[in-house]
């Protein structure tokens, strides 16, 4: 008889156990505190991702390709971001939640307006709402450093990556000092 067959007819046999095959992994486990933080991070990136989608799709106006186009690189880079996040928390045995519902409710972003708008103010709102994202993760980023290093290095990254496009973003509207 399989190790796995002596554990499963040893379980129906004594009532449900955890064998190694069930639950292998015990490691580090997330605190409320952390797994609520981390949460923060999460919503504010998915809610990121969805807003650069629908700048993405209606915007218009002058240097619109390139601005759709970096639209693009933000909305991907807020996906794979969120899903590194919620992919953490599940390996500290935290409950990442997604929900459209939860996300709503949660966000630290602005509102994004419906309709079309133009290039010009899409750099400014999309600018604000990376800024707000980055924001949450400097607020949280402390305490989650304290509690699980390896979570702040993720951060790190993201903070990193989403400042530079925010820098990128936002130098369409600006214009140079005079000296």
């Amino acid at each position: 008889m399989s190790t796995a067959t002596r554990e499963r007819t040893s379980s129906s046999a004594t009532g449900a156990k955890t064998t190694r095959r069930q639950k292998p992994e015990r490691g580090f486990t997330a605190s409320k505190d952390l797994a609520d933080n981390m949460q923060k991070v999460l919503v504010d990136l998915i809610e990121l991702h969805v807003q650069g989608k629908q700048a993405h799709w209606n915007v218009v106006g002058k240097n619109f390709r390139d601005l759709h186009l970096q639209l693009d690189e933000v909305v991907e880079a807020a996906r794979e971001f969120s899903d590194e996040v919620a992919e953490r928390m599940r390996a500290l045995h935290a409950t990442p939640d997604g929900r459209s519902d939860s996300v709503a409710a949660t966000t630290t972003l602005p509102a994004f307006p419906g309709g079309e708008v133009d290039t010009a103010k899409t750099i400014d709102l999309i600018t604000v709402r990376i800024e707000a994202a980055v924001g949450t993760m400097r607020d949280v980023h402390d305490q989650i450093d304290e509690e699980d290093p390896t979570s702040a290095d993720i951060l790190h990254a993201i903070i990193a990556k989403l400042e530079q496009y925010a820098w990128m973003i936002s130098a369409e509207n600006r214009t140079t000092a005079k000296g």
